[in-house]
């Protein structure tokens, strides 16, 4: 490295976040992107370790010392450059990833990590500036079709990739734009939608055809689908959100979280919604049930809608604020995240369970609520919820977000035509070269894997498309992650 022992000179900086005042009342980026001098400093503090455990961590097996190493050297071009060969979209990565890499930096056993993630952003954004990300002319073809149905990270990395193999590809998208969940379930704050426009311009400039509004199965015949292209890859996503069944679940006011911050990234782009189906947290008081990401962006998205206030709550224990014995170093910890919409305002409570949704004429007016404690179990086995007896209480809503997570793909139409095999899970089976129980069609992301990160919705659609031109060509020189 050029700056020999830089992590003893300097400490770890991160970028600032905007006001909270300021960005309440906008949806645009909450952080301040940190100057090119910043990141150069900050890269300076990699150690370059003979085991690069970030490398590891990283789903997508980013080069992370070395192009550290060109950061700090101003060798931005060589740093894009590996970045590029591992990331079909650091720009998004670079802004929303939970960076697993940096829980696994060498320096994070005794300080505080590298700024992985934010050196990332900076040399993809260093890119577009000067002029490096073009695109890329596709010289030779193989005259393959190729299908990949859905256009979140797995669909677009997929397609990024055959397209450059030299395939024809063309990716399907039930919504009116391509993007997914990155465009419709990623409030603004944390993903402006034109760095995602900015991407998809670049491949469809490359060969690659956006279709959208086209649900497959429904208004796309399967079999059309299954004759029209030489191998097709189901990338739709684990979209079947998990319901909340208890008493008063009908009343009006309460609503997943896909719903709600799918509709808001809709008004956000100027789409009108009528205002028999909006779901608007304005002069309301907002329950979000769920304590993870989607969670906290609902509380973000909530508190810009001008909420009365905003409750959060968790029927997990809240987590440690540093790791536990029980989550050694390099292992992605469970532990307490604190995102900028928090920050924000509102409350956060643990260790609530909710009983029954309250209403009046059909509408929401409560939650009733008891805390429980988790009692250890025999033989190691998962911890015991009990309710605390006389902890019953109530909390005051107009507005109840269901955050709990998903279940598996939605069935109708396309996997129902298909009439694919699926895991225990519901998710759809594959064998080890990303093959379903159909010959020629493959599937990657959330729709194979679950519910999981983009960052892993990247790598898995990167290794699909290896095995895809492998199938289709007989080998392939694209890389296998």
């Amino acid at each position: 490295m050029g700056e020999e022992r830089g992590f003893l000179k300097l400490a770890r900086q991160a970028s600032d976040y905007r006001q909270v005042c300021e960005r309440v009342g906008d949806f645009k980026d909450v952080y301040k992107q940190c100057p090119e001098s910043q990141s150069q400093e900050q890269a300076s503090r990699c150690m370059d370790c003979s085991t690069p455990f970030c490398h590891w961590a990283c789903p997508v097996g980013n080069y992370i010392p070395e192009w550290n190493d060109y950061i700090f050297h101003s060798n931005w071009k060589q740093g894009f450059k590996l970045l590029d060969a591992t990331n079909n979209l650091p720009e998004i990565t670079g802004r929303v990833c939970p960076a697993l890499c940096e829980y696994a930096c060498v320096l994070g056993l005794n300080d505080e990590s590298v700024t992985i993630r934010e050196n990332e952003l900076s040399i993809i954004e260093a890119g577009f500036k000067n002029g490096l990300i073009k695109p890329q002319h596709i010289e030779n073809r193989t005259g393959k079709n190729v299908a990949v149905v859905g256009s979140g990270p797995a669909g677009l990395s997929c397609a990024a990739q055959l397209n450059r193999a030299g395939h024809n590809v063309t990716v399907f998208e039930r919504d009116n734009q391509p993007g997914g969940i990155l465009r419709y379930g990623i409030p603004d704050f944390k993903l402006e939608k034109h760095i995602l426009d900015r991407r998809i311009d670049i491949w469809k400039e490359e060969g690659v055809v956006f279709k959208t509004g086209v649900d497959m199965g429904i208004n796309y015949p399967s079999d059309k689908l299954l004759a029209d292209f030489d191998a097709v890859c189901l990338a739709g996503g684990c979209r079947v959100p998990r319901d909340l069944k208890i008493e008063g679940r009908q009343l009006k006011g309460v609503y997943f979280a896909m719903e709600y911050l799918t509709q808001s990234n809709k008004r956000v782009s100027g789409e009108k919604i009528t205002e028999k189906d909006l779901i608007d947290a304005k002069d309301k008081k907002v329950v979000v049930i769920g304590g993870g990401d989607s969670g906290a962006d609902c509380v973000g998205t909530a508190h810009r809608q001008r909420a009365s206030c905003v409750v959060q709550i968790e029927v997990l224990p809240q987590p440690a604020e540093c790791r536990t014995p029980a989550q050694p170093w390099p292992n992605y910890p469970l532990i307490l995240k604190v995102s900028s919409s928090h920050e924000e305002g509102g409350e956060r409570h643990w260790q609530v369970l909710t009983k029954s949704f309250i209403g009046e004429k059909n509408h929401l007016k409560k939650l009733s609520c008891v805390k429980v404690e988790f009692l250890p179990a025999a033989d190691n086995a998962c911890p015991v919820m009990r309710e605390i007896p006389q902890s019953e209480f109530e909390i005051s809503a107009d507005l109840v977000i269901l955050a709990i997570g998903f279940l598996h793909p939605e069935k109708s139409g396309l996997l129902n035509d298909l009439d694919l095999e699926f895991d225990t899970r519901g998710n759809i089976a594959t064998d080890k070269n990303y093959m379903t129980s159909l010959k020629n069609v493959f599937s990657a992301g959330d729709m194979r894997r679950g519910q999981s990160l983009v960052v892993w919705a990247i790598a898995e659609g990167r290794r699909c498309a290896y095995f895809m031109d492998k199938y289709l060509m007989g080998r392939s020189n694209l890389p296998v992650i």
